[in-house]
């Protein structure tokens, strides 16, 4: 992470462990933080503990994988598809801190009105046989962040 190296002095994370034991729902994308990083995981189970949700996003079933909540595998490179499918949720669905969007960020194409998404119907989105969207509206009450339900399978569509 070169970015925080040049910012903060080094490239690793900016916040507390403890703030991974405090978190509601952990989505954990591309890593087996169980096996690879075991010291850190313990956080995860921590909060696992206390009622949070973890949410595994990886196209291999790992040991992360078995301790989640909600395990959604997706193909191989279609990260960026699922993380589309994320932000459109969020926008869509006005999930969002808009006062702290304004004020502490540079995101402020969220604001203009002419900024959008495709509509995911005939884009590279999860779908069931039918060509109907598969998804969950998790993103509706506060502090619920898991965005996708177990077991949907993520295809490229041409």
């Amino acid at each position: 992470m070169p970015g925080l190296g040049t910012s903060f002095g080094r490239g690793a994370m900016t916040n507390h462990w403890i703030d991974v034991k405090n978190a509601d729902a952990i989505l954990i994308m591309g890593s087996n933080a169980a096996e690879n990083h075991p010291i850190a995981f313990k956080w995860v189970e921590a909060a696992k503990q206390q009622g949070g949700t973890l949410i595994s996003v990886d196209p291999r079933f790992t040991r992360t994988s078995a301790l989640a909540d909600i395990y959604a595998p997706l193909r191989s490179g279609t990260d960026i598809v699922f993380l589309g499918g994320m932000i459109y949720q969020v926008l869509a669905s006005d999930r969002f801190q808009r006062e702290y969007v304004v004020e502490y960020t540079n995101a402020s194409f969220l604001l203009d009105p002419a900024f959008g998404f495709k509509e995911p119907s005939g884009s590279r989105t999860a779908t069931s046989p039918g060509g109907i969207r598969r998804r969950r509206p998790t993103t509706a009450p506060p502090g619920s962040t898991s965005l996708t339900p177990r077991g949907t399978r993520f295809r490229i569509r041409r």
